[in-house]
């Protein structure tokens, strides 16, 4: 432990700080006794360990009669903050990507929806793929195919035929720092493309409109792959 005797003509003005201060030292994890412990000008405080220092030295480190006021004025918040950033990661820095991540998330949550409908409707006209479940429903009659849920079926595994490789190439395409503007287009065509194409299907549009929604959503995907083949190029 580390002992010095305060009796330097500023010493009040030091031992004033270093109780403001003990709070902060406190929280991050610094040896300090109690309040008591400090007392006022003329006795002693602990701190660390080490050789006594006089009043030489507690005039050089306390500012010529006073103490640090960087140490005096920072709360505890301050010093158990130290060490950790507040930084946001860089990745969400990026608007692009956030773009991204908006319209990704939506095209989940909307083949979420189709696999929640395939099962309703499975429901509504006793169409089982499993033994097991036409028996809990009824009997084994109902362990059947039905052209509705089939068709649900075709729309859910063509979003996951066109989405997942979104995915992919929206994330890279993110890291290129293209403008946000066109990126934002890209993502917006492609989400309103997949929308349209579900609707079309599950609701039996006339025709071509599935067709086109689909064709009008593969262009920015297409876009997008040859702009990362086009950066990616030169290092194959």
């Amino acid at each position: 432990m580390l002992k010095f005797s305060v009796t330097h003509p500023g010493s009040d003005l030091c031992v004033a700080g270093l109780k403001s201060a003990l709070p902060a030292l406190r929280a991050c994890g610094c040896m300090a006794q109690s309040l008591e412990d400090w007392g006022s000008a003329g006795q002693h405080a602990w701190l660390g360990a080490g050789e006594p220092r006089d009043d030489a030295w507690l005039q050089q480190h306390a500012g010529n009669g006073s103490c640090s006021p960087d140490l005096s004025s920072r709360s505890a918040t301050d010093f158990q903050g130290q060490g950790r950033s507040s930084a946001p990661p860089r990745m969400m820095e990026n608007t692009v990507f956030l773009s991204f991540a908006f319209y990704s998330t939506i095209l989940i949550l909307k083949m979420y929806v189709v696999a929640i409908i395939t099962g309703q409707v499975r429901l509504r006209k006793k169409a089982f793929a499993n033994p097991e479940d036409a028996l809990r429903n009824g009997g084994l009659q109902y362990y059947r195919e039905d052209p509705d849920v089939e068709r649900c079926r075709r729309a859910h595994r063509n979003d996951m035929e066109n989405i997942f490789p979104f995915l992919f190439l929206g994330a890279v395409y993110s890291l290129l720092e293209p403008s946000p503007a066109v990126a934002r287009v890209h993502f917006f065509i492609f989400c309103v493309g997949r929308i349209v194409h579900t609707v079309a299907y599950l609701l039996r549009l006339r025709a071509p409109t599935r067709s086109v929604a689909y064709g009008v959503a593969q262009l920015p995907c297409f876009s997008m792959a040859l702009q990362i083949l086009l950066v990616a190029a030169p290092y194959w």
